[in-house]
């Protein structure tokens, strides 16, 4: 049994919220400037070309890439041999707390869903724990801004609805959220589970590069021919037309029950942000 003092993960979150507000992975920049070279329509040109001004310039003065600095999503994979010497909880929320604070990064988490007062300092995290074997803890902190997040969609089809309705229903939330989520975006789908797992499967999915694609060769082929279908639709960077209106669709799966068909779509914008670490 190894022992991880929680003050530890405090740090790493902290350093983590900082980062992945300010440097954009290297995989959604490669797509950017990949879409950037194959964009023939001048005003999709000049938005990509901003895109890539504007992430350059935060990452070379460290400073946010968006303005929305989002609610701060910890993804904890902790090893079964771990023990936490402290509070996990309160660990994770004090290190978004200094992050936020001595990153200068915005405040956006409001205590009450409907009266709406803001916490201060952007906790608590929206937190995600998944035990697995070995002794050390992956932390991934995921910065999720709104623009995006308010586009995204959960429905529960009908096993008959099959894979032609997982389509229909995929496109028609991109189609819905048109120039909203601030295109390109990369879309997060996750498929099966029940009413919440298919929504934390879709949140799932983005955290996996824009470069792997599932390992299962059937998702494999949903996911690019999804993307080229909603390239198709044409809503371009930042909804002005254009070939590039994702980056790339990410599924994640699981087994579900005989009479459901659980679906969701999470959206993110260009800015798909997240940063990892191992203690």
């Amino acid at each position: 049994m190894r022992e991880i003092d929680s003050r530890l993960i405090t740090d790493a979150v902290a350093a983590l919220a900082v980062e992945a507000n300010c440097i954009l992975p290297a995989d959604i920049k490669s797509r950017i400037e990949k879409a950037r070279a194959a964009e023939s329509w001048p005003t999709a040109q000049g938005i990509l070309d901003k895109i890539i001004e504007n992430y350059g310039i935060a990452e070379w003065n460290s400073v946010p890439i968006c303005q929305d600095t989002g609610v701060c999503c910890v993804f904890l994979k902790i090893g079964q041999d771990v023990h936490i010497v402290g509070d996990l909880r309160a660990a994770v929320d004090e290190g978004v707390r200094l992050g936020y604070g001595e990153g200068y990064l915005r405040k956006s988490v409001v205590a009450d869903p409907l009266r709406r007062k803001n916490t201060g300092d952007n906790t608590p995290a929206m937190l995600y724990t998944e035990i697995v074997p070995g002794d050390k803890i992956e932390i991934t902190v995921a910065p999720k801004g709104f623009g995006s997040e308010n586009m995204s969609q959960l429905k529960m089809l009908k096993p008959s609805d099959g894979i032609e309705g997982v389509k229909a229903f995929v496109l028609k939330t991109v189609e819905e959220a048109g120039p909203n989520p601030c295109p390109p975006i990369v879309v997060g789908v996750g498929i099966g589970g029940t009413f919440d797992k298919a929504a934390y499967l879709a949140k799932k999915a983005l955290m996996r590069s824009t470069e792997e694609r599932n390992s299962e060769l059937f998702y494999a082929e949903l996911e690019a021919e999804l993307l080229e279908k909603i390239n198709s639709l044409g809503i371009g960077p930042q909804g002005f037309g254009g070939k590039t209106t994702a980056l790339a669709v990410n599924i994640e799966t699981m087994p579900t029950h005989i009479a459901g068909l659980p679906v969701a779509v999470n959206i993110n914008c260009h800015v798909t942000r997240h940063k990892s670490a191992v203690l």
